[in-house]
């Protein structure tokens, strides 16, 4: 047999794509990530990647609808993926959801690290200049940012949002 290449854990090792996304779909978290409209398609595959790494339950795609796969590295694969070409599409889906914009342009943003996270709830992010839109912001239940300590204002929206899925996780997944 040909040694599997792809960059999963063994218990997922020479498997199809289809049994391996079947297989996580058994024992996804109820968290959601929606990303609306980030310019640099690797951020967007960088953060699909990360949601695989925490096996989320869908990952929203806002406006833009392509992305650099190879970011990804082919974990949108075992992912439910969903575009949504406008924000009132999106919401539609989100009945029953703690909407959480992480955001640092806005002085409605609070510390991440004081947030006590709800088992459904969706994390957005935005652009990495413009941030998330007004539109989608006033539509959040809660905006948060992540706190920083040397002199660059924020991180990437990729790091961002693996920063975030983690602390979600501590709080929901390792309570």
């Amino acid at each position: 047999m040909q040694e599997d290449t792809r960059n999963l854990i063994d218990e997922y090792k020479n498997q199809s794509n289809e049994q391996v996304f079947n297989a996580l779909s058994k024992k996804r978290n109820s968290l959601e990530i929606a990303i609306e409209n980030v310019e640099h398609d690797f951020n967007i595959g960088s953060i699909v990647r990360t949601a695989n790494s925490f096996n989320v339950s869908k990952v929203h795609i806002i406006g833009k609808k392509k992305y650099n796969r190879r970011g990804a590295m082919c974990t949108d694969k075992y992912l439910e993926i969903i575009h949504h070409p406008t924000i009132d599409d999106f919401l539609k889906t989100q009945t029953g959801r703690e909407l959480v914009a992480i955001e640092n342009n806005t002085p409605l943003a609070r510390e991440l690290h004081v947030k006590s996270f709800k088992p459904n709830t969706t994390l957005i992010f935005g652009s990495e200049n413009n941030g998330i839109t007004e539109e989608l912001l006033e539509k959040a239940h809660d905006v948060r940012y992540i706190e920083s300590f040397g002199s660059t204002r924020s991180v990437n929206v990729g790091a961002a949002a693996a920063i975030a899925m983690y602390e979600w996780a501590r709080q929901i997944i390792f309570k």
